[in-house]
């Protein structure tokens, strides 16, 4: 048994608190929120993101943070754009060594890092973890198999959060390229926004599967030119993560992608979902760290356009459609003249 103090009473760090009582560990749920935690200790369940699934009594609900001191593993859910201001909180309270599991996915809207990178800042004396893949909340919290990734610099940390967390629903991969696994988990969300909104135009699914094929060869593009493996966007954390988030209803990024299609402003889509939509500012964030890498990802672009400019959703679909020609396997066929 592990002790576990999960940060971040949202879908998903409800649902890993759920899944790691479940398998034996001593659980804590911290949020900043009082009301938050009042409502699922007197509902016994998130009513508004996990309607339906018990949170055990056994879970102690506490909106004091120092329950993170002295826990083999400390994991931040919050959303990315919490992430620094809970590390800084966190500072005073953990020890060299420690290990801190991250599962946000986005990238810091000023300053365009990595979560990894900013937790690092704020918490030098820790061991971060990147846990990532395609694992919707509401599938794990019912225990529907997941496989995912569990990315770091540090073996041992990797290992720890591996043989922790691992149970017989929920498969853990390691893998040492924390940027690459970062790059993918926070960029599939603004394929995830495009495919919404080719599923609110009623395209078919013949533009989806080329939305997500040309889509991950961009997010590929990108992570490498930051230092990524290649080789990780074709696992869980890159095609993986896509597929499932292009594909479900349980994505919130599709969801404000539908609205979008449908007609509405990116404002009014993201005000209806109701939840924090990460690909909406990771779409900017990867806009202009495209700009700085010299890297071409057309449908980002064009995300950016219709996201930020108000650019009409079918004119970025016909202006894709009508680039200049290319190869899809880049960079193979020798330049030579064709007599």
């Amino acid at each position: 048994m592990s002790k576990i103090a999960i940060l971040g009473s949202g879908g998903w760090g409800t649902a890993l608190a759920v899944m790691s009582e479940k398998y034996g560990h001593e659980v804590t749920l911290w949020s900043p929120f009082e009301e938050e935690i009042e409502a699922i200790r007197s509902d016994g369940e998130n009513k508004k993101l996990l309607p339906g699934i018990k949170v055990s009594e056994k879970i102690c609900l506490t909106n004091d943070i120092s329950c993170a001191c002295d826990m083999d593993l400390t994991i931040l859910a919050v959303p990315s754009f919490a992430v620094r201001s809970t590390a800084k909180k966190l500072a005073p309270l953990l020890k060299p060594g420690q290990i801190v599991v991250n599962v946000a996915k986005g990238l810091e809207e000023n300053s365009l890092k990595r979560m990894t990178q900013v937790i690092e800042e704020e918490l030098p004396q820790v061991k971060t973890v990147v846990l990532s893949g395609p694992s919707h909340a509401e599938e794990v919290s019912r225990n529907v198999p997941t496989a995912i990734v569990a990315a770091s610099k540090y073996e041992d940390a990797a290992a720890k959060v591996q043989e922790t967390l691992m149970n017989q629903n929920f498969r853990i991969y390691v893998n040492p390229d924390v940027i690459g696994v970062e790059i993918g988990g926070s960029l599939k969300n603004v394929m995830a926004l495009a495919a919404g909104v080719c599923d609110g135009l009623k395209l078919g699914d013949n533009t989806k599967a080329a939305l997500m094929t040309r889509g991950i060869t961009e997010i590929a593009r990108l992570g490498v030119a930051m230092g990524g493996s290649a080789q990780t966007f074709a696992g869980l954390a890159g095609v993986g993560d896509l597929i499932v988030t292009c594909t479900s209803m349980h994505s919130r990024n599709r969801r404000a992608g539908i609205y979008i299609g449908e007609g509405l402003s990116a404002e009014e889509a993201i005000k209806k979902v109701g939840m924090t939509v990460e690909g909406y500012k990771t779409t900017h964030a990867a806009y202009v760290l495209s700009k700085r890498a010299g890297v071409e990802m057309p449908i980002v672009n064009e995300c950016y356009q219709v996201l930020y400019e108000g650019k009409n959703p079918s004119k970025a679909i016909k202006d894709l459609m009508l680039r200049e020609k290319k190869s899809e396997i880049e960079d193979l066929w020798p330049k030579q003249k064709i007599n």
